[in-house]
């Protein structure tokens, strides 16, 4: 019997390759090596890295961390933790017709349904949100913005909007670098 998956569990790390950003390629990788069983596995060959992908890497988590404290900076700004922020984006960009479920915000947020929860409770008790039991399913309870939640969502978003298009450029340089070239 294979291992038990549980919520919440941390899953295996991924390989650099699958992990990385959409066109950005890092080493090489060759199939053909034979794991335990004699499975075909691939093997990702971190000697072939040259020092440009590494100086790629670090420009591209540099760059998000950046972006990252910049935009908590922003949140504080208009009063808001960047869990708050997180919590109203989450719910404004929720697609489809109905406000989104606490499970949906926990999928997005990366968090478990208690602390969803908990976060929740004190963006209500701020007058960001608000939540009721869904009509069809009463197990279910939805969230929405308030009017305050909505108009400090809308300045973050006009912010968080110009400073992505200004970087644009510097991620379109670092997805455009060629790929260390494979082996043959």
């Amino acid at each position: 019997m294979g291992p038990v998956s549980r919520p919440g569990a941390a899953r295996p790390a991924r390989s650099a390759r699958r992990s990385a950003p959409a066109g950005v390629k890092l080493g090489s990788q060759r199939a053909g090596r034979h794991g335990p069983g004699g499975q075909d596995r691939a093997v990702t060959d971190v000697d072939r890295l040259t020092s440009e992908d590494y100086e790629n890497l670090l420009a591209f988590r540099t760059g998000l961390r950046r972006f990252l404290r910049w935009s908590e900076a922003r949140a504080r700004e208009v009063g808001l933790t960047p869990a708050q922020h997180q919590l109203l984006l989450a719910i404004k960009g929720h697609p489809g017709t109905d406000p989104p479920a606490v499970g949906d915000l926990a999928e997005y947020l990366l968090l478990r349904p208690h602390s969803t929860v908990e976060l929740i409770d004190r963006a209500e008790a701020a007058g960001l949100v608000e939540r009721w039991g869904d009509d069809g399913d009463g197990r279910i309870t939805r969230v929405r913005l308030t009017a305050d939640g909505a108009e400090r969502l809308d300045q973050l978003a006009t912010a968080h909007l110009d400073e992505l298009r200004r970087l644009a450029p510097i991620l379109d340089q670092l997805t455009a670098q060629p790929a260390t070239p494979g082996p043959g």
